[in-house]
């Protein structure tokens, strides 16, 4: 048992540990700077190690067993074996904190003031460009809902007065409305200016109607429902609606029925001389 014992003690190689370029064995699973932890019996002398404030010695052993005559060595720090390859860390690159920002100092304005006019006169022209495409847009946008050219085309009619005999009715057509022109007697004007106009329904004065006496104007629809009321009919001589038998004078005032306003005068002029009627 102890030829067993010896044969394992001298068969002890000694250890093949990579040294750091510092001087210090690099061995994965061993720590030389640990301390072993202190014992719990009579026999604990505190904690056991290597010294912080004395460098650890190379010191080693030789040892050799009198059976065999072999021998081996035991160092605290193992020699250098292998081939290791010292790293440099160079410190000649320069190191920036940020990035190469350009220099714009030559094209920094000397002082405030210096680009204030060109800068008023931009914002300016700007202003009245947005301005005159604005105007534009909503002009041209009108322009769309104003009436078309057939329409306007109607917006007025022109009537010959020497071909409307004394007493007689004329119907025309303005805007889509049938035009009621009566070309009254004297009879008729000096009958509708004796009535107390201040007791109708719609109180207005013959004159307030007419711009010439003898020439009564009025749209030809009825202020109750819109029918067309039918011409030298009716209890007063005037017009007649037979649908719900509204009567109006010979000045078109409401007299009797259910409609409650007079017959509407559009806006209508004489040229000179008298000779046409413009209506519109």
């Amino acid at each position: 048992m102890a030829a067993v014992f010896f044969s394992k003690k001298a068969l002890t190689a000694p250890p093949t540990v990579r040294t750091l370029a510092s001087g210090v064995p690099s061995a994965p699973l061993v720590n030389f700077a640990v301390r072993s932890p202190a014992g719990h019996g009579h026999h604990e002398h505190g904690a056991v190690g290597p010294r912080s404030d004395a460098p650890a010695r190379w010191a080693g052993g030789v040892s050799s067993s009198p059976v065999s005559g072999l021998s081996s060595k035991t160092f605290v720090s193992a020699p250098t074996t292998g081939v290791y390859q010292q790293r440099l860390l160079s410190t000649s690159a320069v190191c920036k904190d940020a990035p190469q920002v350009p220099d714009f100092s030559d094209y920094q304005a000397k002082s405030p003031s210096t680009n204030r006019g060109l800068a008023y006169f931009m914002i300016g022209s700007l202003g009245v460009l947005t301005a005159s495409a604005a105007k534009s847009t909503v002009t041209e946008f009108l322009a769309t809902m104003s009436a078309s050219a057939d329409v306007l085309a109607l917006a007025k009619v022109e009537v010959e007065l020497a071909s409307i005999p004394e007493g007689k009715n004329v119907i025309i057509k303005w805007r889509g409305k049938p035009v009621f022109i009566r070309h009254r007697t004297q009879e008729e004007i000096n009958e509708a200016k004796s009535t107390d106009w201040k007791t109708l329904r719609d109180p207005e004065s013959d004159e307030s109607r007419t711009k010439k006496p003898e020439w009564l104007v009025m749209l030809g629809v009825c202020t109750h429902l819109g029918c067309v009321p039918i011409g030298e009919a009716g209890d007063y001589g005037g017009w007649f609606c037979p649908c719900h038998g509204s009567h109006y004078d010979i000045s078109g005032r409401i007299r009797k029925g259910p409609a409650p306003l007079n017959l509407e005068v559009p806006a209508y002029d004489f040229t000179e001389g008298d000779a046409k009627l413009i209506v519109g």
